[in-house]
């Protein structure tokens, strides 16, 4: 089911809190894998989201199960007035500030816009892949190993 809503929270670049049908709900984004907040670029990559959800910016949820934590998955697209709906989660691969996540390889092209920001140094990618960690990877790290690699990319 798609519904027009609003996102009216941010948590950080694939969690959104989106008022839909009177009801928010936590949704986590399909099809992508950004930065945890407190990865390097994680922040960078959720302030890229709240710059674009500005709050007048209609979008349509398509919501499609729950997962572990109890979030709703599903599908964000931009609603911009004269042009097709814009999937936000190409949007963010395109950007640099997600991985793309299609392991039945089911959208057309998502790999290419991922090498394709990793070849202009997008976002998280400002470094190029070397020491690139995934936000599975982070999430591994116990708090001594987040200090050592929490920098991130210095350039």
């Amino acid at each position: 089911m798609t519904e027009t809503g609003r996102v009216v929270r941010v948590v950080d670049g694939d969690t959104y809190d989106v008022l839909a049908g009177g009801i928010t709900h936590r949704v986590r984004l399909l099809g992508v894998d950004a930065p945890e907040r407190d990865q390097p670029f994680g922040k960078q990559a959720a302030d890229s989201v709240a710059r674009l959800l500005q709050p007048a910016q209609l979008v349509l949820l398509t919501r499609h199960g729950v997962d572990l934590y109890g979030r709703e998955l599903g599908a964000v697209r931009l609603l911009v007035a004269g042009k097709p709906a814009l999937a936000l989660d190409s949007l963010l691969v395109v950007r640099g500030w997600a991985w793309a996540w299609d392991p039945k390889h089911k959208v057309a092209g998502r790999a290419a816009q991922q090498a394709s920001a990793l070849e202009k140094r997008r976002g998280l990618w400002k470094c190029g892949a070397v020491g690139v960690l995934t936000p599975q990877q982070w999430r591994r790290f116990n708090y001594k190993n987040k200090r050592r690699y929490g920098v991130g990319c210095t350039r």
